[in-house]
């Protein structure tokens, strides 16, 4: 934590007195308390995550990039808010030239957390961060009905402001104006501990915002209950026997590239396929003095180029080697199939040498078995 040099000043019956120093979190108290959900992300592996009360969707931005994350759905009353940052969950360029092993849905919905979706069910994480204390008495006892007992998921992650940090602001009201309430932590640990045992949850509790020294009394300025379904999780039949309510107002929806769309794989494919020709191309004329002899310093021995990118394993290098050499006939290169394979970008895209035919046929140009990659040997760029 960093506290800010500048003191904050009060004026009373005309005499200027130095208050409380603001207090700065590094990172910021909000990225702590994403990290923290990242991190149990990272450890759990989660396939389904919602964020109720979603906001401007950050989380949901920072937990996009996890590889075992298939469906992420956010859900906020303020449709203005959501609806603003759709540019900010697209897929970028990048993502069409490196996607996802498995499959992302990004979805976000208009409505109030207190209402039944059904198709909130079955998640394996659902997050409600800085969301409860913007619940009044009536949404709040309506809550746990809705979150612990309809849509149960296997963990849910709830955070709250301490109220006992509080005295450590200069300003010692609510943390925010839209908040009905800020609990202490006997207070959200009770009201955690009584729901988690009616809906047969276990909870932790931690948090995030450490004090400044001398303050540790106050505990942590964001308080988080971490809350797991006690038992096997709801099966795909129990799921399937519950009754279909659509409350939730689609705003924004899209589908991330992946390699489970073949498409998308023969794309990619592709696009290693002819990195790895040009590659070979350019070693190979390299070695026959095309290119100019500064060139050849970039080569090893063994004919193979080195260029930015992931170290081959001494296992890879062996395949590599192994498998049979690109060759040239007049004025054109010949790069065999099952040398291609041997790379570990294309040996990831494609289960066999015939399935890789088949992704490229149409693309790239073939001698007339089929059997390699023909390119021209001579290229202007070079």
């Amino acid at each position: 934590m960093e506290q800010n040099n500048k003191e904050c000043k009060s004026v009373v019956d005309g005499f200027q007195a130095p208050i409380k120093k603001a207090i700065q979190f590094s990172p910021p108290l909000y990225r702590q308390r994403y990290n923290f959900v990242k991190d149990l992300v990272d450890k759990h592996k989660p396939r389904k995550v919602a964020d109720l009360g979603c906001g401007n969707a950050l989380l949901i931005r920072t937990l996009k990039c996890h590889s075992c994350i298939e469906l992420l759905v956010g859900v906020d009353i303020n449709k203005n808010k959501i609806g603003s940052q759709r540019c900010q969950l697209s897929p970028y360029f990048g993502d069409y030239l490196s996607p996802r092993e498995l499959n992302l849905s990004i979805i976000l919905y208009h409505g109030s957390v207190v209402k039944r979706d059904s198709r909130l069910l079955g998640f394996d994480l659902i997050t409600c961060i800085e969301l409860i204390e913007h619940l009044d008495p009536t949404d709040l006892a309506d809550f746990p009905q809705v979150v612990f007992g309809y849509l149960s998921p296997a963990m849910i992650v709830i955070s709250t402001p301490n109220v006992e940090f509080n005295p450590l602001f200069p300003a010692v009201t609510l943390r925010d104006s839209d908040h009905k309430f800020e609990w202490n932590r006997k207070q959200f640990q009770t009201w955690a501990s009584d729901v988690a045992n009616l809906y047969n949850y276990s909870v932790e509790f931690t948090g995030v915002g450490e004090p400044p020294a001398g303050a540790e009394n106050v505990g942590y300025c964001t308080q988080i209950g971490v809350f797991r379904k006690i038992g096997a999780k709801a099966t795909e039949s129990c799921l399937a026997g519950q009754q279909e309510e659509y409350v939730y107002k689609i705003v924004y929806t899209i589908s991330y590239p992946s390699l489970q769309q073949k498409e998308v794989r023969k794309y990619a494919l592709v696009n290693e396929v002819y990195r790895q020709v040009q590659n070979l191309r350019r070693g190979y004329a390299v070695s026959l003095k095309i290119l100019q002899d500064d060139e050849n310093e970039r080569l090893k021995d063994s004919g193979l180029i080195k260029f930015s990118g992931p170290v081959f394993t001494e296992l890879e290098k062996s395949n590599i080697e192994k498998s049979p050499k690109p060759f040239s006939y007049g004025n054109k290169f010949y790069v065999p199939l099952e040398r291609l394979f041997a790379y570990p970008k294309v040996n990831r895209l494609c289960d066999n040498v015939d399935m890789m035919r088949a992704l490229i046929a149409d693309t790239m140009q073939l001698n007339r078995d089929g059997s390699a990659v023909k390119v021209d040997l001579h290229d202007d760029n070079d």
